[in-house]
């Protein structure tokens, strides 16, 4: 299908599409909803690093709309990966809440991944909300023995069951609840970062959360740490 205006662009800055196809679709809690797909020759293609993302595009009101995904557990030597969805309203939740093994989605890589840093962090400051836990989880499963420290802004109960890879003895994990448009996250965090923050030269600090919450918190950082260019990666995921 065609990809509009969006597309075209794209295509001028050297995109590339690629077709993946749902080989499974499974509940991972009772709002989201990980379908796993086989990648057209995407990883291949493009490679694999932790936040790596594509954009996904699906037709509203017969026009072409995209959103973009990290890809989680991204297999190349099968040519798979999955990706979440959280089932909200919207075009793209209604498609990933019908998905079936056998339907089709036409995805576009371009971007440049995170590229993490090139000595391995002291201690992992990981901040976001659930619409990010898959570039956190990948990341988390990039440093599995890193010491991290994991503030997760949930917004109910059932975000409790989605799987943060935490792994005991050296992750710690500090659910905050999503409260005054991300004003508690934040308050949260200035709060009891001193305590995870022992060797502020050996830090390494990871933000993505609503737009106005990732600003906020990346401010904080980069006059904590003495080389925020360097300590502080920061990309807001949305806009309330």
């Amino acid at each position: 299908m065609g990809h509009g205006w969006e597309g075209a662009v794209l295509r001028l800055l050297r995109a590339r599409d690629f077709t993946l196809t749902v080989t499974r679709a499974e509940r991972v809690g009772p709002d989201y909803v990980r379908l796993r797909v086989t990648d057209g020759g995407l990883l291949d293609a493009s490679g694999i690093l932790p936040t790596t993302w594509v954009r996904l595009w699906f037709r509203r009101n017969g026009r072409p709309h995209q959103r973009a995904y990290t890809l989680v557990d991204p297999d190349p030597a099968s040519g798979t990966f999955s990706l979440d969805f959280a089932l909200h309203a919207g075009t793209a939740a209604d498609w990933a809440r019908a998905a079936r093994p056998g339907d089709t989605i036409e995805a576009t890589v371009h971007g440049t991944p995170l590229t993490p840093p090139e000595q391995e962090p002291a201690h992992l400051l990981l901040i976001g909300d659930t619409a990010a836990l898959p570039a956190l989880n990948s990341l988390l499963d990039a440093y599995p023995g890193t010491p991290a420290t994991v503030w997760l802004e949930t917004r109910g109960p059932g975000d409790a069951e989605l799987p943060v890879r935490v792994r005991p003895g050296r992750h710690t994990l500090l659910p905050v609840p999503r409260e005054r448009a991300g004003a508690r996250l934040v308050e949260e965090v200035r709060a009891t970062l001193p305590a995870h923050l022992a060797d502020p030269a050996g830090a390494w600090a990871w933000i993505a959360c609503d737009t106005t919450t990732t600003r906020a918190l990346a401010g904080h950082l980069r006059t904590l740490l003495p080389a925020p260019r360097r300590q502080v990666r920061a990309q807001g995921y949305w806009r309330p």
